[in-house]
């Protein structure tokens, strides 16, 4: 398996990377046997996060044993100092390790810094003082906060959303992550699950040399395919129909479900009722039409238009104008079938 140094963060990484949001959503025996067949299938690199509930449990289970042949990233969304150092020492509890490999920020709402009031960067120094953390990351899903993380000169790895989706300038970001010798690690690689064939996306995201995809992966055939595409690597030339069609469908304003949009006041499942279409007509619509899901459907009524997941969006979407929009279409569906 081919594999990338990040330069900043000083760690080789193999240029597949296992996502560990989706293993949250499964058995401890199933996640554990997964995450051993990836790093059987040669992945070394893997990323969870506090906020994924139990990840890091059933990654520490699974991977304990072989914690000196592969780099551990996650994060933290503490707000200062105190909630930083907890967040770690849990993390490396739950992890079965000493030391994180690259700790990150989640997606924090501003770039820290030292000397700021909420004491997350000098807390985040002194943990690599102490050998608790190697290396300082930091997630976003807004661009221009990106770009002010990669050009302070105080991080060693980015990790960002990019895909065959990605926009010129979220190139160029990549491209100046290069320049800077700062790892670019690629989240929603397949826009939120909107993509269901991961071919196109990995064939455009291996022309990036500095760019290591994490593939969030639930089931075994998710990784299959993708251990797959190592030995038998998809070419770019021969998907550009399936990104032109991506592209024209899926470009622009669309829901990547990162969640931030929650807790909606009276619980609409915004991130997934705000790309309903999207989802009936790029996937198996059965799961979808469930009574259950019809009754998720139906809080969009109950909408009061508080604005609260606009201002929460990372990527300026207005759900409460445009829900309306996915429950008549799910409607119409219903009463067609």
């Amino acid at each position: 398996m081919q594999k990338i140094r990040f330069e900043r963060a000083g760690v080789e990484i193999t240029r597949t990377g296992f996502g560990a949001l989706p293993i949250q959503r499964i058995s401890m025996e199933d996640a554990g046997a997964i995450l051993r067949r990836a790093y059987e299938g040669g992945i070394t690199f893997f990323d969870t996060a506090r906020a994924y509930t139990d990840s890091e449990q059933k990654m520490g289970e699974a991977l304990a044993d072989v914690r000196d042949q592969i780099i551990i990233a996650t994060k933290t969304g503490a707000k200062d100092a105190e909630g930083f150092w907890y967040d770690l020492e849990t993390s490396l509890t739950n992890l079965k390790t000493d030391h994180i490999d690259i700790y990150q920020f989640h997606n924090p709402g501003f770039v820290p810094v030292p000397g700021g009031e909420d004491g997350l960067y000098d807390a985040a120094l002194e943990a690599k003082r102490q050998s608790k953390i190697r290396a300082i990351g930091i997630t976003q899903h807004t661009l221009a906060l990106a770009k002010e993380a990669i050009e302070s000169g105080l991080y060693d790895t980015l990790q960002y959303p990019f895909n065959h989706l990605a926009s010129e300038e979220e190139i160029q970001l990549v491209e100046r992550c290069e320049q800077l010798g700062i790892g670019f690690i690629a989240m929603k690689a397949l826009s939120g699950g909107l993509v269901t064939d991961a071919r196109a996306p990995f064939a455009f995201i291996r022309q990036y040399e500095n760019v290591v995809p994490i593939w969030g992966i639930q089931h075994m055939h998710e990784l299959d395919q993708i251990l797959s595409f190592e030995q038998d690597p998809p070419m770019l030339t021969d998907l550009q129909e399936q990104i032109a069609r991506d592209q024209k469908e899926l470009s622009g304003s669309f829901c990547r479900c990162c969640g931030y949009c929650l807790p909606c006041p009276v619980g609409i499942p915004i991130h997934n009722a705000n790309r309903m279409k999207q989802l009936i007509t790029r996937a198996p619509s059965e799961p979808y039409l469930s009574e259950d899901w019809q009754q998720q459907m139906a809080k969009i009524e109950q909408c009061t238009r508080c604005g609260l997941c606009a201002q929460r969006c990372p990527y300026g979407l207005k759900p409460y104008e445009t829900l309306p929009g996915h429950l008549a279409f799910y409607r119409e569906l219903l009463g067609s079938q």
